[in-house]
């Protein structure tokens, strides 16, 4: 809502310049400080709002299926969440690399230039632990800090790379199509020497958290790398309600639906009591159930019961065995 004055207000501001109340050098520089905006050129804004919000959108996309990855290949739950996207220069980001973190370095095709990947060496460790048969329980124990690895343990990250640059793809499928190659894992950023230390980039963080330990990973990719591609990145392609749903955009709704993720909740039964008896329950105490040791229990997804299973027991783990796909119409 606009702001109009009065003619009572008017005069009263006349009233005071005429007066000195007001000085009008002051309003003058004031106006003049207005039009002036400080900027920083170690941190070049290359990109819009719109292009970077386009980002966020993007890479919330990549921590869920990054996030869904990892945990099926290092069998943990790993969750991955989006912590900022930012634009800085190149020296920005070598400068804070933590020691001994793993650096990928990766092309991908059709952006220009090399991207990098930074991957936390506390996460490194832990990973390399859970893939060679470690316990969860020992990861609390794991070192934070490593002086090298070795063959064989790159080898291990390198495929833990290969599925990070995996979600990388799938996550810009709504875009443009994004053919990643891995160029080689390094762990020293002084000997990568493909950028300026002027050389504006956008940094992407994440917050990695795999049991009870928190580590980061970080995605650098050059300003450059988005100058073929820069207009695909406007909101207008993303929400064009009236362009027809052809082929080739099922089958990319398709291949993200692979990746999402669904809840699955195993009911191993259900028990009446009343409000007295709950308010008595103490430890030991045993509640019977309504379904018999031999019944099959009932697997929902997403809240819908669609499976009937059998419980057991898999490398010291709960596990169900499924049974019976259940008809959406049938009543059990």
């Amino acid at each position: 809502m606009k702001q109009v004055l009065s003619q009572k207000e008017i005069d009263s501001l006349l009233e005071a310049l005429n007066s000195g109340e007001l000085d009008s050098d002051i309003i003058l520089e004031e106006k003049e400080k207005n039009k002036v905006r400080s900027y920083d050129f170690r941190r070049p804004i290359k990109l819009s709002k719109e292009y970077i919000n386009t980002l966020y959108m993007i890479f919330e996309n990549f921590s869920k299926i990054a996030g869904n990855l990892l945990s099926t290949q290092i069998r943990s739950n790993t969750k991955v969440n989006l912590n900022e996207v930012e634009q800085i220069s190149y020296d920005e980001f070598i400068k804070s690399i933590p020691k001994n973190a793993l650096l990928a370095i990766f092309h991908s095709k059709p952006l220009t230039g090399i991207q990098i990947l930074e991957v936390n060496p506390q996460f490194c460790i832990q990973a390399i632990d859970l893939m060679c048969g470690g316990l969860d329980k020992n990861s609390l124990k794991l070192p934070d800090y490593k002086e090298r690895f070795t063959d064989i343990e790159l080898g291990i990250l390198e495929e833990i790379v290969l599925s990070i640059l995996r979600a990388f793809e799938a996550a810009w499928v709504e875009v443009i199509d994004i053919e990643t190659d891995l160029d080689s894992l390094e762990a020293n950023p002084q000997l990568i020497q493909n950028m300026s230390p002027n050389e504006p980039v956008v940094l992407i963080s994440f917050v990695v958290d795999v049991l009870d330990t928190r580590s980061f990973m970080k995605i650098c990719i050059p300003y450059v790398s988005f100058e073929n591609v820069i207009d695909k990145l406007s909101m207008k392609n993303w929400f064009d309600f009236d362009k027809e749903v052809n082929g080739d955009s099922k089958d990319i709704i398709k291949d993200r639906l692979m990746f999402s993720v669904a809840n699955l909740e195993v009911v191993l039964g259900k028990s009446t009591i009343t409000v007295e008896d709950f308010l008595k329950l103490e430890v030991g105490d045993i509640l019977q159930l309504d379904l018999k040791t031999k019944d099959p229990l009932k697997m929902y997804v997403e809240g819908k019961l669609h499976y009937l299973v059998r419980p057991g027991q898999l490398n010291s783990r709960l596990a169900v065995q499924v049974l019976q796909y259940v008809e959406e119409d049938v009543e059990l």
